[in-house]
């Protein structure tokens, strides 16, 4: 019998003990407001709740990814060149619950290490074949980049560095526009991209209704704008 080759072995390992790891925990629908110096209760940069069960669609089209990758494409040079970067993200990402339930600053540190890389496999993959290889890459760094710029908010206001939450929520709604567009402009037509964005900033403004009402507003017009960019920007090509 032929051995499996190792990167999308291991490609397809990370994936799903990625996608187990809730099962290990009591889940996350956000940080502990205690965990923090100044108790982040319901903070105005956090989407509302719902927003976390694209997590179930992350982690079901991510082992499928690499299940194909892995019985299809194992020697494809294309899939092979996002192999090691998200390899790095899934193993950093099946500790990543745990580190937020005890400390929200390491989870900041982790979750840029995920974002990073992830987008570097993303970067890597071209648009053949978008149901197996640059979509799914696509959702889980779109998703990540919504949740880094969460984590910093959060984590800026909860240890008192220069400003309140709201300050804070508005630094990391600006600050995300201006990533997330960047991302969307290099990778072109990749529509789950911009619409996980869209997705997380809709929670954001619900998250905000009942209170910020201009973070909200801005934060759906945000939304808005990233589902339309990718159509756009085929478009302009």
């Amino acid at each position: 019998m032929k051995p499996l080759p190792l990167k999308p072995t291991l490609v397809a390992l990370a994936a799903i003990t990625f996608a187990a790891s809730p099962l290990f925990s009591s889940g996350f629908g956000g940080f502990d407001p205690n965990r923090f110096p100044i108790p982040q209760i319901d903070p105005p940069g956090q989407p509302a709740g719902y927003a976390f069960s694209i997590w179930g669609l992350i982690y079901l089209w991510l082992i499928a990814h690499a299940l194909y990758g892995l019985l299809k494409r194992p020697a494809d040079p294309v899939w092979d060149a996002t192999r090691a970067p998200l390899l790095v993200s899934l193993a950093v990402g099946t500790s990543w619950i745990t580190v937020a339930q005890q400390s929200p600053l390491a989870a900041l540190v982790l979750i840029w290490v995920m974002l990073i890389s992830a987008l570097m496999a993303l970067f890597a993959a071209p648009r053949a074949e978008p149901l197996w290889l640059n979509t799914p890459l696509a959702i889980y760094a779109g998703w990540l980049t919504a949740a880094s710029f969460v984590a910093l908010a959060i984590n800026g206001a909860g240890y008192g560095i220069g400003f309140d939450a709201l300050v804070w929520a508005w630094i990391a709604v600006t600050a995300l526009f201006i990533m997330a567009a960047a991302v969307q402009w290099k990778i072109g037509f990749v529509p789950g991209y911009g619409l996980t964005v869209a997705w997380a900033l809709v929670a954001v403004g619900v998250n905000n209704l009942s209170g910020q009402v201009a973070l909200a507003i801005v934060a759906f017009v945000g939304a808005a704008a990233f589902a339309a960019l990718p159509f756009l920007l085929r478009l302009r090509h």
